[in-house]
């Protein structure tokens, strides 16, 4: 995943932006950012339990996504830069030598220098908890290979002796993250990638291509069962790890969407997540971009789908402009946070705001008081996004609209302060509305009954500029 937010259309708007492509499957990945399934790609599950999780799921509305890793020392894009085939987009900002080797060599030896003594997990999901976030999305292994877990399978981990931060109390990451979450009630959903760029199984400078490499392995699978079989095995080994010693989990989000079944790539995916199940019941699977019953929600990259697309869906976008840690990083405001969740909550989604922790271990500061200031918000509007679902017309004049019961909430947000606030709305929904209420303090609103809608008055706002959002309830 990589920087750039990408608005209505996705991304249409990404391709052609000289990406070097292999095979048709690693199309659906532009500069790092993954396009999603079609609704008619989508299988719905027929276990009851993940059903069921699925409707948990749903009535979260917003998940806090983190990517982490020793690349964050850097402040550059995770994993990419490695990739030999996308060096013209991930390498920029880079003083990197012609070929490119040295710098590999010094990307994967960042385990090495890796020390984030500033690590507290309870803060950071004290945070997550002020914020309003109800889940956690957290990289416990990007395409790098660099695990945030003990990991018997790989010496390449945050626990491994030669990294410094192995001797910490809280080195095993994963395991004390994960745990601080759950003390709050907020759910864990454990991201994991397919590809692994640092194991020999999969990368390796002994076939054709030598040390040139790209987004899926060295060699042919097709070629080589033997090799791809040793991969296989190796990425089960961690699935199982993660789903079997990490405590109760709510999902697993897989991303390197190009190893898949249809390029040859097959890691039987479904096989190890059934296994897992036995013991997670219910526990949902995002196997991102391949359609199918494994991939229980489908999840669409630094964009909104224009409209609601009928299925269970998650927009994971980045609060700054990087997913990964960026030096002097410029965040989005409260505001903007809040009209981004609005406009995809009325859509029927998620959003998995994402924040790149900074290498010593601390949250950006700009990042926590966006988010902080998102909590101000759902702390009194909370109501109109969590639980909901959808309701027609969705969007329109200025106006989002969800479902809860026999309750619809209008939400009219403010993108800009300066915004004139009116004090009578139009709001055009053509439903049965007996009584208006606000939200904010339960007061009783006059309205208007007109053709296609109705005018709420008395509507009043005093402040010296508009509000992020307000919500009117029709019953």
């Amino acid at each position: 995943m990589e920087e750039e937010f990408i608005t209505e259309g996705c991304l249409e708007e990404a391709a052609g932006k000289g990406a070097l492509e292999e095979t048709p499957e690693e199309d659906m990945v532009q500069e790092g950012v993954h396009n999603y399934s079609t609704a008619d790609s989508y299988v719905w599950p027929t276990d009851p339990k993940v059903l069921k999780k699925l409707e948990w799921f749903q009535d979260q509305k917003l998940g806090l996504m983190m990517h982490w890793g020793a690349y964050s020392q850097l402040g550059i894009v995770e994993s990419w830069a490695l990739s030999d085939a996308d060096a013209n987009w991930s390498r920029t900002g880079i003083d990197w030598e012609v070929t490119g080797e040295e710098f590999k060599k010094q990307y994967f030896g960042l385990n090495k220098t890796f020390n984030p003594v500033r690590f507290e997990p309870e803060k950071w999901a004290e945070l997550a908890k002020e914020a309003g976030t109800k889940y956690l999305l957290f990289t416990t292994k990007h395409h790098d290979g660099f695990c945030m877990w003990d990991s018997q399978y790989s010496d390449y981990k945050v626990t491994a002796p030669d990294c410094p931060f192995h001797t910490d109390r809280h080195a095993d990451i994963c395991a004390h993250l994960f745990e601080a979450f759950r003390k709050r009630e907020i759910g864990v959903i454990a991201y994991f990638s397919k590809a692994d760029w640092h194991v020999d199984s999969y990368w390796s400078e002994k076939y054709d291509r030598g040390s040139y490499q790209h987004r899926g392995p060295s060699y042919d699978p097709k070629e080589n069962p033997e090799e791809w079989e040793r991969f296989v095995e190796f990425t089960q080994n961690q699935i199982l790890e993660l789903g079997s010693r990490y405590g109760s989990l709510d999902g697993m989000w897989f991303d390197a969407g190009w190893v898949c079944a249809h390029n040859g790539q097959d890691i039987r995916l479904g096989e190890v997540i059934e296994r897992v199940r036995k013991f997670q019941p219910g526990m949902l699977c995002a196997d991102r971009t391949i359609g199918g019953p494994y991939e229980n929600y489908v999840t669409p990259e630094q964009c909104v789908p224009d409209e609601p697309l009928g299925i269970p869906w998650e927009s994971c976008i980045t609060l700054g402009t990087s997913f990964s840690f960026v030096y002097e990083d410029t965040y989005k405001s409260p505001r903007e946070v809040v009209c981004l969740l609005v406009d995809i909550v009325a859509k029927g989604g998620n959003l998995a705001i994402n924040v790149g922790p900074q290498p010593n271990g601390c949250l950006p500061r700009g990042a926590a008081e966006s988010l902080k200031g998102m909590g101000r918000w759902l702390k009194v509007y909370g109501d109109a996004i969590y639980g909901t679902r959808v309701c027609a017309p969705y969007k329109k004049d200025g106006i989002a609209f969800t479902r809860k019961g026999k309750t619809v909430y209008a939400i009219q947000t403010f993108p800009e302060a300066s915004a004139q606030v009116p004090e009578e709305v139009w709001i055009p929904y053509d439903g049965k509305v007996k009584e208006v209420t606000d939200l904010a303090d339960g007061r009783s609103l006059s309205f208007e009954l007109k053709d296609g809608g109705l005018v709420v008055k008395d509507t009043p706002y005093k402040g010296e500029e508009a509000p992020i959002g307000r919500v009117y309830c029709l019953n």
